[in-house]
């Protein structure tokens, strides 16, 4: 009985799209409640990759079969070696997940591309052809 509740809590945890990177022991996740940021319409996240850049959003979920045009931005739920060849076209990248040391941060910064990471929700708040402003120095992506 035990085992197989378990096994049900582990396939459904598993089904999630999003996983907090940190929780508080009371199970809050401090990206979902951060203060609403400085500028109206943007998210915030980590700097992980210095510069600035505007362009036109990308949300790609799955990087097999994916297309970036030159100078998109890529916004994705995280990042693994799979998705390394979408940097070289990308003009930058919004990660929902992750921190300064992640696969994502470390290749923008390798590529030269600016990156903000641990942007809650970022796949859901951002829409493919949007204009976006994304710093990569003060962690901030400018939706509006």
């Amino acid at each position: 009985m035990l085992v197989s509740e378990r096994r049900e809590d582990a396939a459904r945890e598993r089904r999630r799209r999003h996983l907090p990177r940190v929780l508080l022991s009371d199970g809050t996740e401090p990206e979902a409640v951060a203060t609403s940021a400085p500028v109206e319409g943007a998210l915030t996240g980590t700097p992980a990759s210095a510069g600035s850049v505007t362009g036109i959003a990308r949300v790609v979920l799955d990087p097999v079969g994916a297309h970036l045009e030159p100078g998109e931005i890529l916004i994705c739920p995280s990042t693994d070696p799979g998705w390394t060849p979408l940097f070289l076209t990308a003009g930058g990248l919004v990660m929902e997940m992750g921190g300064a040391n992640s696969h994502g941060a470390v290749v923008a910064r390798e590529y030269g591309i600016p990156a903000v990471v641990g942007v809650a929700r970022a796949t859901e708040h951002i829409v493919t052809g949007q204009r976006i402003t994304l710093d990569g120095t003060s962690g901030m992506v400018i939706t509006a």
